[in-house]
């Protein structure tokens, strides 16, 4: 992997980190599960401690950008493989939308 690359691959398991952190937080019903709550706040700082890597090489706006479509994304087909939780057609389109305005800020 070249350097240039790396920046974005840490936005992506930044966002990949905030799956699983939405995933424990879901886990912890409400928090009231203490182990998945920690484990989901545990998770976001690992998140953000990636995120920080990631603007070393590319503006916050796209790394930014990055983490929340990889979050979206992943949970959205995490909950349905995990939770059997469906999305309507409009939420497909706007998962749509998502990725296209990330692939327009990653080529601006």
């Amino acid at each position: 992997m070249s350097l240039p690359e790396l920046p974005f691959m840490l936005a992506v398991v930044a966002g990949l980190f905030d799956v699983a952190a939405n995933l424990a937080s879901s886990k912890s019903e409400g928090f009231a599960r203490k182990g998945w709550g920690v484990l989901s706040i545990v998770l976001v700082l690992v998140a953000f401690a990636f995120l920080a890597e990631s603007v070393r090489g590319m503006d916050l706006a796209i790394a930014y950008g990055i983490l929340g479509a990889t979050g979206i994304f992943g949970t959205a087909i995490s909950a349905r493989v995990l939770f059997k939780q469906k999305l309507k057609p409009i939420g497909w389109v706007g998962l749509a939308l998502v990725f296209c305005a990330v692939v327009v800020l990653h080529t601006a």
